[in-house]
C-alpha cells in the first residue's frame, strides 16, 4: 500500500460484534476523539482541522474523517465551488458521543491527581497491598 493510499477499508461484518469495543474501535485514538471535540465547537474546514492539530499528517487527516464520517459520527458538506470547498461537522450521533467524552473530561479532571499518584505508588514499587 502506497502513503497516498488513504482508503478507509471496509471490515467484513463479524456475528456478536461487542457495541463497546466497535465504538473504542472507531473513534478510541487521540486524533477520532480530538475531531470530534473540534468539530463540537463549529463546523471547520479541512485546513481548518489540519492546522487545530498539530502532529496529524493529511493523510491520517483524511483516513480520520472519512472513518469518522463512515461511521455516522460526522458529515461532510461538499460546496459546488472551484475549487471545491468541504466543511465537516457532527451529526446527532457525534454530537451524542461529544457529550458523553465531555463526560468523561469532568471525570478525568476530577480524578486526574488520584491516578498520577497511583502511578507514582506503583513505579516505586509501594502498589496496593492484599490484605
Amino acid at each position: 500500500m502506497s502513503d497516498t493510499h488513504i482508503d478507509v477499508p471496509v471490515p467484513v461484518p463479524l456475528e456478536g460484534v461487542c457495541p463497546l469495543r466497535d465504538v473504542l474501535d472507531a473513534v478510541g485514538n487521540k486524533w477520532g476523539v480530538l475531531t470530534i471535540v473540534l468539530l463540537g465547537e463549529r463546523r471547520h474546514r479541512y485546513n481548518e482541522l489540519h492546522k487545530s492539530m498539530p502532529g496529524i499528517s493529511q493523510r491520517i487527516l483524511t483516513r480520520t474523517v472519512r472513518s469518522l464520517a463512515r461511521d455516522g459520527f460526522i458529515s461532510r458538506i461538499v460546496y459546488p465551488t472551484v475549487p471545491p470547498r468541504v466543511d465537516y461537522e457532527l451529526t446527532d450521533l457525534g454530537r451524542g458521543l461529544l457529550q458523553q467524552l465531555n463526560a468523561l473530561n469532568a471525570w478525568a479532571d476530577a480524578h486526574h491527581e488520584e491516578m498520577v499518584a497511583a502511578r507514582r505508588r506503583e513505579d516505586a514499587g509501594q502498589g496496593t497491598q492484599m490484605p
